[in-house]
């Protein structure tokens, strides 16, 4: 009677570190809703925002990253440079590095959008604020 050894051959992806993911971070509430990071990795942050009906987020500038902004629910209404557009789901739009920008829903319900930051510093210190509805701009 033979014998034999069932062996099991698993092969690793090795993804090279530039697209390697660094973790999730738990969600950060804000007064005007809440973020949570859904992947990170080098040159590149994806968050999930959601802000409240009648809520807006600072106006404000990021001197190292560019972000994109992709609605899945509700109505956005986007300040970025001297222009304004209102955005619904499944609309986008692109907020280049160094220019003052405005996330605000007009709406009656949540918004929920993705945002996917690409840059060389991605962390919540590159933010100037020009203003803010909750005081937390520097003199």
């Amino acid at each position: 009677m033979a014998r034999y050894q069932e062996t099991t051959h698993t092969e690793t992806l090795h993804l090279p570190p530039a697209i390697t993911s660094r973790g999730v971070a738990a969600t950060e509430l804000r007064p005007w809703g809440a973020f949570t990071v859904l992947e990170e990795g080098r040159g590149y942050k994806i968050k999930r925002i959601e802000v409240k009906p009648g809520h807006r987020l600072s106006l404000q500038m990021h001197h190292h990253r560019s972000e994109h902004w992709i609605v899945v629910s509700g109505t956005a209404r986007v300040t970025c440079g001297e222009q304004e557009v209102l955005l619904s789901n499944n609309e986008s739009t692109y907020v280049p590095q160094c220019t003052s920008h405005r996330l605000e829903n007009p709406g009656v319900i949540p918004l929920v959008l993705i945002e996917v930051q690409n840059g060389e510093y991605l962390g919540e210190d590159d933010i100037i604020r020009y203003q803010d509805d909750y005081a937390r701009t520097k003199d």
